[in-house]
């Protein structure tokens, strides 16, 4: 009985010590020794891995989930009106792969655009009525037209194109860039994703497209909610403050301290550095993500959706908000693009929903005098077919998932402005110039930051694994400025 007395005197005296040395008592001393390690040893990676100066601090990445069609919004060709319902010739098609959901059809009628195309800009870009304020800012825009990716189903592409690989698993490119690069504001992630959804059929949208993988699991992207607190949990509980979890939170880091010196498991590590973070966060985020302070001209500027939790226009307000935060990587998912049927109305409605919100980002990061250095990024994991998926009536058509070309622009952060790149056949089908590799996209955004795609790398399985995998990714040099 006297022992088990003295074991309470002694967790006692614990708690009392923690409670007097609160935020600088052994706990956070505990946290600074732990991560100074990984600190150091990001440090030397980034060391080695930056090889130009960077024209990009950060990136803010407008991801459609789903597939717009290249064919109705940016890939103009004059010939299409006049092979609107001709079968698609052997010989461009070339016995391509095609999804099991096209591949009974014994005819593949062409669908011409049933938008018009005007030209915009400097240069003439030519841009579909479905897209007049992205029309608005081309002069800020680098268009590439000959993107192309193997995958042609909804999850092998978005993984791809996120990650680096078709399988699950691996870590996605915020997560990289968290790893490599880290964040400008110690009191929030480098790596935050949003999600808005629009009209069209939705395809499942996994956390493990911003998931850490391999790497440890402090990298993985923090989702923000569109109501109620940014992250469950970060509030504190009824009858808890700030100075009670500061005290829980410091002896937390002291018994994982501990478990981390006996196990050498380094989630152990991981799990102190996010306790540490969203301890930080519940002061931060809120602060960053209230809009109730920006003037009347902002929601002119983003459109009156931007006042809705939750829309895509509100996610790309929160994301400049962010980016001005010093957050690193900011991904922003709009799903409903999968038109296989009703295109029409479909597109018409999705682009409304993404159109004025995605040029105001850029217009008002370049007013604010942002964009030089933010990369923003817009685009899918693929594009949509010329022909039509199902019969083809005179008004209506449905297109099918296209991975040998399709369109994505980028603005600001070292890219050339007003600049069009890559073009495709006079059927959109294939591509004729300047092919675009996903892992060379992915190898432009990480030169943009300054960083090596091929020297930012993380030993796993024997392998100097890396986001651009190991087949051979260029940096697409001509699009830059």
């Amino acid at each position: 009985m006297n022992d088990l007395i003295q074991e309470e005197i002694r967790k006692f005296s614990r708690r009392r010590f923690l409670s007097q040395s609160a935020a600088g008592g052994l706990g956070m001393a505990a946290l600074s020794s732990l991560l100074g390690s990984e600190r150091a040893a990001a440090n030397s990676l980034l060391h080695s891995a930056q090889v130009t100066a960077p024209k990009a601090k950060r990136v803010i990445y407008l991801f459609m989930s789903g597939g717009p069609s290249h064919i109705d919004t940016f890939d103009y060709k004059e010939s299409l009106p006049g092979i609107h319902g001709t079968e698609l010739p052997d010989s461009i098609r070339n016995g391509q792969r095609i999804t099991g959901m096209t591949s009974g059809q014994k005819s593949f009628p062409c669908a011409a655009p049933m938008f018009e195309f005007k030209r915009h800009g400097k240069a003439g870009t030519w841009v579909s009525e479905l897209l007049p304020h992205m029309a608005s800012i081309v002069d800020e825009m680098s268009i590439i037209k000959s993107m192309n990716t193997e995958a042609i189903n909804h999850d092998p592409a978005i993984t791809f194109i996120n990650t680096g690989t078709q399988q699950p698993g691996k870590p996605s490119m915020g997560a990289w860039l968290s790893y490599g690069l880290g964040s400008d504001n110690k009191n929030m992630p480098a790596y935050v994703v949003m999600i808005s959804r629009g009209k069209g059929n939705l395809q499942a949208l996994y956390s493990r497209l911003w998931g850490s993988g391999f790497l440890p699991a402090q990298h993985q992207g923090v989702k923000l909610r569109s109501s109620g607190d940014p992250v469950l949990y970060l509030s504190n509980p009824d009858g808890i403050s700030r100075s009670d979890r500061r005290v829980v939170l410091d002896g937390l880091a002291e018994l994982n301290g501990k478990n981390l010196e006996r196990f050498g498991d380094p989630e152990t590590e991981a799990r102190i550095a996010q306790y540490e973070m969203a301890f930080r966060m519940q002061v931060a985020a809120p602060e960053i993500l209230d809009i109730s302070n920006e003037p009347a001209s902002t929601f002119e500027l983003y459109g009156e959706d931007a006042k809705k939790p939750g829309t895509f226009a509100a996610n790309c307000l929160r994301a400049r908000k962010l980016a001005e935060s010093g957050v690193r990587f900011i991904q922003l998912f709009h799903r409903g693009w999968d038109q296989h049927g009703n295109l029409p109305s479909q597109i018409r409605n999705q682009c409304a929903d993404v159109d004025q919100a995605s040029a105001a980002l850029v217009m008002d990061l370049k007013r604010r005098g942002m964009l030089d250095d933010t990369l923003v990024v817009w685009g899918g994991e693929f594009g949509r077919t010329i022909y039509s998926q199902g019969s083809l009536t005179k008004d209506n058509y449905g297109r099918d998932h296209h991975g040998r070309c399709f369109t994505t622009w980028a603005a600001g952060g070292g890219i050339k402005a007003g600049f069009e790149f890559g073009k495709t056949d006079d059927y959109c089908y294939n591509i004729v110039e300047n092919p675009v590799h996903i892992r060379d996209l992915n190898a432009t955004i990480l030169h943009c930051l300054g960083v090596d795609h091929e020297r930012l790398t993380f030993k796993y399985q024997g392998l100097d694994q890396r986001l651009t995998g190991v087949e051979p990714a260029r940096v697409v040099k001509e699009i830059l400025a």
